[in-house]
């Protein structure tokens, strides 16, 4: 007998994969299934002998087991079907809706071996390389060649810090089919989690309404549940002229909503969507849809018209302010200083589209500003919106996009949810990101505005890490993430059970075993967190328990200074999967939510702290991702076939500049606090080579200084005479051509697993150096002024695209003083390479063997900052012809002036006389 199994019973069959004691295999094949194996005809079946794998009486219990299951879902507890029998060994997992929602690809062995091999041997000839420069000084031109050895150690530091996190790159796939078979069955509400998407905007003068309008439109046209989608719009600039856009916004979205639904259209942004230079009529087989399809563009441009409208008005504010419809004053009038304002468009009062189907919400937020108050820019609206949201909808997801970055994919909320809602590997995940795409944007992307290099390897390579760095937008996070809790730990000691919340299980169970092994106070420490635990647990089950203080084991007061002094948000924040909060009075949650956005809430909290978007830089997203990693969660990189988003970009050479600089002025800042990744974040859950890539995140504007210096040193090479590098030997020309070898090799490579273009590639190795000689050079100017001197830098909302002609703003030239670096640069290498020829024809064929190094070294950094002499030059497709005249006349008088003065050769005023040792007397 084993295990009840009686004798007569004969084993038929032992698979391949075996569990022992199960019936059914963890790869999913039934025992049914794997009878057609060939089996001996002629062999006795009792010759296979006695075992527990394929017994009838068992098929039969299993069969019992599901039927029990479906029973149960079908009375309702579908969360018995769909939780804990995921990792039940008796459930078929060769069904389609239990398989994983997403799976890991990683880069063919093919393409990144190679790659880590070059990087290998790059690193190898990199210590061959100075080996040689520092054994092989230059006595009569010491100081430029130390200069050049300083700046080029300084160079192979920063590429070491960019190339080692993309040691494990990786590609992602998704099963959207899955997600519907797991989360939507027929006939029965869908279970999907509910999304709170942000949208965050300032100044409508230069973030135009249509733009915003159209990112709301495409949110609320989005494939997902209705009532599981509520839209935040954030006007941190209190503009009225938001407020009214939103408001034509909600009432145009009755008429655009069922008709993208109904057609299934892509994108869902009407502007870009009309804007399309396709066949709009391929795979379209209804009727009615050439009829309805003018007649919504017509609805369009009537919106438009109206939109356009209201912009007109707000150019010309009444001097005593605007006032509404009912006669009192727009309570934003004044920016600075107004109270909290929440209006909810959509999603009350049963409100629905024009064909009588519910809309997703949609709520208007300006939250309280005062003078005396630091507001902390964009993070603390960002801050403000997750209380609001907490508070009127709770969601356990939040999608946060810029007023610019529409949905340009319906379904990018599901391949989110593909990560998020995995059953297996969700739980450790507090956000995917998606990359920016970009519309507008000129054919040869003169100032590298896509920026595909970081999106398509550097993003790829840190997915494979511990996840990708959060970029500011086209982000979806784990709510419980932001309030600043750790990720939770799946393992438990063995034989170890735990009643804890899950989300909290990372203290109480995950470091039992490793505390018995510490000392006494590790073991208090652990008692006091498992306490606190199960008093959470409690506040959760019985959110008015916050009114009895006497119930909790934690005092009132921890509470409040985490998240602030409002009950109702301190109970939400304890549901771990979102939904309102038992016990609150509806009635009140208006006035919750203006109290949880006034000025003085975050005072003495967390907030910017440990829980929500982190302040103290003006690029919070870095900050944000970072803590996050720190506390050991890890992150996604979703990159669909259709661009889940589309924004608009800075396409004129000054606005480029101006947003490079507000990135590198945020790296300084971070690099210049406590929450710097060089000494910040040890014995958390950062790993080491995602440090590595945090540390270059906020290291990179520094190599602004070595790089100005390196640009220079070719005009001076060329004015003085001297070079940089002794007279090359066969050994050093042969470490020289291995090092550029080895440096083309790895860019190839990186195209080749990341499927970048060689144009992309090179437009990103030239604006590497026009911003590195502009931007971060002020940015460390700018950042050092702020920290020593508290000099504090204005933030610059970069203007957003509007509708004024393709390509309009590309050759728009606004003077900055970010410009007069790089024109420097260019002027004094042009006038290197002219000294430099001009001194070759007069000294004869001998002096041309040593130019042709330096005119190499100055040609380098006159191609490199080629895009923006052209940026200079505007509109034409060739220089201006008195741009030409001038330059050949100025070209000319330095040549005759340079041959005539040489001021840096020794000067002769007569014949060398030489005493000769005889004595002519």
């Amino acid at each position: 007998m084993v295990e009840g199994i009686s004798p007569e019973s004969h084993a038929l069959i032992i698979p391949h994969h075996m569990d022992s004691g199960h019936t059914i295999s963890r790869s999913g094949s039934s025992l049914c299934s794997a009878q057609s194996r060939p089996i001996n005809p002629n062999k006795d079946i009792s010759l296979y002998g006695y075992g527990s794998v394929a017994w009838k009486n068992r098929i039969d219990e299993w069969k019992r087991k599901q039927s029990e299951k479906m029973q149960n879902a079908s009375n309702g507890n579908r969360g018995e079907l769909f939780g804990d029998e995921v990792d039940d060994p008796d459930l078929p997992t060769s069904d389609e809706g239990r398989q994983p929602l997403s799976r890991k690809l990683p880069i063919s062995s093919n393409k990144i071996n190679p790659y880590r091999i070059i990087i290998l041997l790059r690193l190898l000839i990199l210590g061959l390389f100075f080996h040689y420069r520092l054994l092989n000084p230059l006595s009569d031109a010491y100081g430029l060649w130390l200069t050049s050895v300083i700046c080029e150690i300084w160079f192979a530091i920063s590429w070491i810090l960019d190339q080692f996190p993309k040691w494990y790159p990786v590609e992602r796939e998704t099963y959207l089919d899955r997600l519907s078979l797991r989360y939507e069955k027929e006939g029965k509400p869908s279970q999907l989690a509910d999304i709170d998407i942000f949208v965050s905007t300032v100044d409508p003068m230069k973030e135009p309404p249509l733009i915003t309008a159209n990112t709301v439109l495409s949110i609320l046209a989005v494939d997902y549940p209705v009532d599981k989608v509520s839209c935040y719009v954030s006007d941190d600039g209190a503009a009225m002229l938001t407020f009214e856009a939103l408001s034509e916004t909600s009432v145009f979205a009755r008429k655009w909503v069922p008709f993208c639904k109904k057609y299934s259209i892509e994108p869902r942004a009407p502007e870009w969507y009309f804007a399309q230079k396709i066949d709009y009529l391929k795979d379209k087989v209804h009727p009615e849809f050439v009829r309805e399809r003018r007649a919504m563009k017509r609805e369009y441009e009537e919106f438009k018209v109206r939109i356009n409208s209201l912009v007109a008005m707000a150019q010309k504010a009444p001097e005593e302010g605007w006032t509404m419809q009912d006669g009192t004053p727009w309570p934003g009038n004044n920016v600075r200083d107004h109270p909290a304002m929440i209006q909810i468009f959509l999603g009350h009062n049963g409100v629905v589209d024009n064909e009588g189907n519910k809309l997703p919400s949609l709520v208007y937020v300006s939250r309280e500003k005062r003078p005396g108050f630091n507001h902390h820019k964009k993070a603390g609206a960002m801050n403000s919106l997750v209380r609001v949201s907490a508070v009127l909808s709770n969601a356990p997801y939040i999608l946060n996009v810029d007023c610019d970055h529409y949905i340009n994919n319906s379904k990018a909320l599901r391949e989110a949810m593909c990560f998020m809602m995995d059953p297996t590997s969700g739980s450790k995940i507090c956000y995917v990101q998606f990359p920016q795409r970009f519309d507008g944007i000129d054919q040869h992307d003169r100032y590298s505005n896509r920026n595909v290099v970081f999106f398509d390897i550097n993003m790829k390579g840190l997915d494979g890490l511990q996840g990708p760095i959060y970029v500011g937008t086209g982000c979806v996070f784990r709510r419980q993430a932001l309030y600043g809790f750790d990720a939770p730990v799946t393992k438990k000691p063995p034989g170890k059970t735990c009643n804890c919340w899950p989300k909290w299980c990372c203290s109480c169970c995950g470091s039992r075993k490793k505390n018995r092994k510490g000392n006494k106070k590790q073991k208090v420490k652990h008692r006091e967190t498992s306490r606190q635990i199960h008093a959470l647990v409690s506040i959760r089950e019985e959110p008015e328990g916050l009114e009895n203080e006497s119930a909790l084991l934690v005092p009132r007061q921890k509470l409040e200074k985490k998240f602030g002094q409002s009950p109702g948000f301190v109970a939400s924040t304890l549901q771990e999967n979102g939904g309102m909060v038992k016990g609150l009075d509806p009635s009140s949650l208006l006035g919750e939510a203006m109290h949880v956005i006034s000025c003085g809430y975050e005072d003495k909290t967390e907030w910017g702290k440990e829980v929500g978007w982190i302040y103290g830089s003006v690029t919070e997203d870095i900050l944000t991702g970072f803590k996050m990693h720190c506390h050991g969660w890890r992150s996604v990189y979703c990159i669909p076939k259709r661009p889940a988003f589309k924004g608009s970009a800075p396409i004129n050479l000054s606005d480029r500049l101006h947003q490079v600089l507000r990135w590198a002025l945020g790296s300084v800042e971070i690099f210049l606090s406590k929450h710097c990744p060089i000494w910040y974040g040890y014995g958390g859950g950062l790993k080491s080579l995602e440090r590595l890539s945090y540390i270059n995140s906020v290291i990179y504007p520094w190599t602004a200084l070595p790089l100005i210096v390196y640009c220079t040193l070719p005009a001076i090479c060329l004015l003085t005479g001297k070079f940089i590098v002794p007279e090359i030997s066969i050994y050093a020309s042969i470490i020289f051509m291995a090092l550029f070898a080895s440096i083309a090799a790895t860019g190839i490579l990186e195209m080749q697993w990341g499927g970048v273009g060689v144009d992309d590639w090179w437009r990103n190795e030239q604006f590497w150096v026009i911003g590195g000689v502009s931007s971060h050079l002020f940015a460390l100017f700018q950042g050092l002024l702020k920290v020593i001197a508290g000099v504090d830098t204005s933030f610059t909302v970069t203007s957003k695209g509007g509708d004024d002609g393709e390509f309009s703003d590309l050759y728009l030239f606004k003077w900055t003083n970010l410009l007069i670096p790089p024109t420097t640069l260019v002027v004094i290498n042009v006038v290197g390479v002219v000294a430099g020829v001009s001194n070759a024809i007069n000294n004869g064929y001998e002096s041309w063997g040593p130019l042709f190094g330096k005119l190499f070294f100055a040609l380098w950094v006159i191609i490199h900052l080629y895009p923006f002499v052209k940026g200079m030059l505007g509109k034409q497709d060739r220089a201006p012809t008195i741009v030409i005249v001038w330059t050949l006349l100025l070209v000319s008088i330095c040549s005759l002036l340079w041959v005539r003065v040489n001021p840096f050769l020794a000067k002769n005023d007569g014949p060398v006389l030489e005493v000769c040792g005889l004595d002519c007397n």
